[in-house]
């Protein structure tokens, strides 16, 4: 299953950067929690799909254009897949880059938990793992 999981996170990857919201919206389960890194500018943690949707909708809305870019492997760790990408966002005003880190847990091929992280480590030792 857990293979599984690494190419549902690879399509909603996909999903994002394609703009396809609705594809999006369908790899969260409604009952999902995602918290966000300390010094995020909306602090967390955010409680049902709803709510997810709309902390990205108004993260995205930030830029004209965004894309995730993952700059490590999906790595399959039982139920959870980590992957480290950069948030490159460009439109009003400067362009940015945001690299962290995403932790996500998933049942029944739905996102249940979203964690970040700034530090790469820092996540992957919260897994048990190690670089």
């Amino acid at each position: 299953m857990s293979q599984e999981n690494v190419e549902i996170m690879r399509a909603g990857f996909a999903a994002w950067n394609a703009g396809d919201m609705d594809a999006v919206r369908e790899t969260y389960d409604p009952e999902v929690i995602m918290r966000t890194p300390a010094g995020w500018p909306e602090p967390g943690p955010y409680v049902g799909r709803e709510a997810v949707l709309r902390q990205l909708d108004q993260n995205r809305a930030t830029w004209d254009a965004d894309t995730f870019e993952p700059t490590s492997d999906f790595i399959d760790a039982a139920d959870r897949v980590v992957v480290r990408a950069i948030w490159h966002g460009t439109g009003h005003g400067p362009d940015s880059d945001i690299e962290f880190t995403h932790v996500f847990t998933l049942r029944e091929r739905k996102i249940v938990f979203v964690e970040y992280f700034w530090d790469h480590s820092e996540a992957l030792e919260t897994l048990g793992l190690s670089e």
